[in-house]
């Protein structure tokens, strides 16, 4: 997958996604990752990407020109993603929707925002961390860009282990315990020292399920209405 992302601060991006299994990913060309700066692309001196609204306020706002032209020099048909605390809210079902596209465009704002006439010309979605705001888009763009990236084949070292996330079939994840010095297997669900599989897979569908009901009771919900609508129920 090819992921680009328009933002003021490129370097942040690299710094935050240069860990891990994304890291890694992107290291051996899994992922491929570029970032565009604005201001490559500003007809002034200062290389100046932001300027004070219409009708007066405080802070300033992200111009038009220059990110029209960053966007322009990317000779590319994907969708572009604004990440903004009005968009939707992220979750799961969304990021495997995402994964499964070639390419993403993501756009970073800063300051009190973006020129409006470039979202309403530009943007396709907007995508929301929640409801809270946060000083600009890298953050959140790197957020989107490490769960997606986990549902691309080749990016993790087990092709399970996305499959068993939080919220991949609208539960939470099953208790983990590995090995301790001090506590040997104290505490350890003896089904998981038995070295039965089935039994295993079992019990941890059953934790699922039990941590989801008492943590998570509206994902239960979710998926029921789910499955009462594909099964045509009302």
């Amino acid at each position: 997958m090819k992921i680009t992302i328009i933002t003021l601060f490129p370097e942040m991006i690299h710094q935050v996604l240069s860990w891990g299994v994304v890291g890694k990913a992107i290291e051996n060309g899994t992922i491929a990752l570029q970032t565009v700066n604005p201001r490559d692309f500003a007809n002034n001196k200062h290389n100046t990407v932001d300027d004070r609204p219409f009708g007066g306020g405080a802070g300033m706002v992200m111009m038009y020109d220059p990110l029209e032209r960053a966007l322009q020099s990317l000779k590319t048909s994907a969708p572009v993603t604004f990440m903004s605390p009005q968009g939707k809210r992220l979750d799961q079902n969304l990021v495997n929707r995402m994964a499964t596209r070639k390419e993403l465009v993501l756009l970073c704002g800063r300051y009190e925002g973006v020129d409006q006439r470039f979202l309403d010309k530009y943007v396709d979605e907007e995508i929301s961390l929640g409801d809270f705001v946060i000083s600009g888009g890298e953050l959140a763009a790197a957020v989107l860009t490490d769960a997606v990236a986990r549902q691309i084949p080749g990016v993790l070292g087990d092709a399970e282990s996305a499959l068993s996330d939080s919220f991949m079939q609208n539960r939470l994840g099953y208790p983990q315990y590995t090995r301790s010095e001090k506590l040997g297997h104290q505490g350890v669900p003896a089904v998981l020292l038995s070295g039965d599989h089935a039994a295993i897979r079992a019990w941890r569908a059953s934790e699922s399920e039990r941590i989801t009901r008492a943590k998570r009771p509206d994902l239960l919900m979710a998926d029921a209405a789910l499955n009462g609508e594909t099964s045509g129920q009302k």
